[in-house]
């Protein structure tokens, strides 16, 4: 066996092993004691970083089982996150928070396609993968778009890439912005949810501004998390509606690629449809006490909170497959266009959205703040 093959083995082996264990310790309270970093090392960032370095350093290796594994485990991972999406919980931000979240992912998503298509060239798929990330929960967004328009591995890469790396400088920038503006914490909530792409980081940056301003949240009776989650929650059910109307926006390309011209809604992917049946499920028939009961409905939480946390797991294992698919001459071909696209897009929703909240324009007010608040959808 060449050493290519061996570091690829081992690297993969090492990440299962983390996951696993990060897996274990969420769902079964495992206590790792002083070990606890071997299950929070491999994130998602350090699975592409991984792929990447791997990739550009020995080269393609197992090259049919990275597409299949890329491929499959990431449209399986997707089902996956349906258990922890709630419909009720995710509509229960009000009809003003609905009518923003339609304008600012259409918007986002026009903007992207202006920035990207017309101005900087980049390519069909990475400028919409980017643009859907930066609509509405980054890597998620990009992992449930990605089969469908069939793209290519290198864009997925090159999409993702540039959204690990703007949501690490929003974590920390944002929350300085939002004390330097004086936001209170539905403002500065609200913005979180909009201008950063995963949800995870929204929460990190979230709890950052309530640790900067305690005083806030005592005297407003409401914390920046609270908000940021339950808006986002909002923009992660949205993933269903972009994902059913994306065959639209590609049905020429996917025709092309089929050889036959079909309906373009007869291009939506099983697996979406699966992922949202595994929605409905969870909303309407785990979670639901009313038709369960309570002790039967937390049963059926628990095991929807373990579905969507091992495929949280699998998408980040994916993410090195995803990574060790790209190649030098694809970096050399893709350039620098992609990042300047998701700078620009970042840049204008931040401040759009900025403007849009700042001068009062949404009644804050009539976000409904559900208890408790779920953390876990996406990540």
């Amino acid at each position: 066996m060449t050493r290519n093959k061996i570091v690829y083995i081992a690297i993969v082996a090492l990440l299962g092993a983390s996951l696993l264990l990060g897996f274990a310790e969420e769902v079964f309270r495992l206590d790792l004691g002083s070990a606890s970093w071997a299950a929070h090392w491999a994130t998602s960032p350090v699975a592409l970083a991984l792929g990447f370095a791997f990739a550009l350093i020995f080269g393609k290796t197992f090259p049919d089982f990275n597409k299949v594994m890329s491929k499959k485990l990431l449209q399986y991972s997707v089902i996956g996150l349906g258990f922890g999406m709630n419909v009720n919980a995710a509509l229960a931000s009000g009809s003003e928070g609905m009518m923003f979240t339609i304008v600012s992912v259409f918007g986002t998503l026009a903007l992207g396609w202006l920035f990207g298509r017309k101005l900087l060239k980049v390519d069909s798929q990475t400028s919409y993968l980017l643009s859907s990330g930066t609509a509405i929960c980054g890597g998620s967004a990009i992992a449930a778009v990605g089969p469908i328009i069939r793209a290519k591995a290198e864009s997925m890469s090159v999409a993702l890439g540039v959204v690990f790396v703007l949501n690490g400088i929003a974590l920390f920038v944002f929350p300085y912005i939002g004390d330097f503006l004086g936001m209170t914490m539905k403002q500065f909530g609200m913005w979180a949810a909009i201008a950063i792409h995963d949800t995870s980081s929204v929460v990190g940056a979230g709890a950052a501004y309530d640790q900067m301003h305690p005083e806030l949240v005592a005297s407003q009776g409401v914390s920046a998390l609270e908000v940021a989650t339950t808006v986002k929650l909002t923009r992660a059910l949205w993933i269903v509606i972009l994902a059913l109307v994306t065959p639209f926006f590609f049905r020429q390309s996917l025709a092309a690629e089929s050889g036959k011209q079909k309906p373009w809604y007869s291009c939506v992917p099983r697996f979406i449809i699966w992922f949202i049946i595994a929605i409905l499920f969870n909303t309407y028939i785990l979670s639901n006490a009313s038709l369960l009961g309570d002790s039967i409905a937390g049963v059926g939480g628990a095991f929807s909170g373990a579905v969507n946390k091992l495929a949280k797991h699998l998408i980040t294992l994916s993410l090195f497959f995803i990574g060790a698919s790209l190649t030098r001459e694809t970096l050399r071909s893709v350039g620098a266009r992609p990042l300047v696209q998701g700078i620009m897009l970042w840049i204008s929703i931040s401040l759009l959205s900025l403007a849009y909240i700042e001068f009062g324009i949404m009644n804050l007010s009539l976000i409904h703040i559900s208890e408790p608040t779920r953390l876990d959808v996406i990540s």
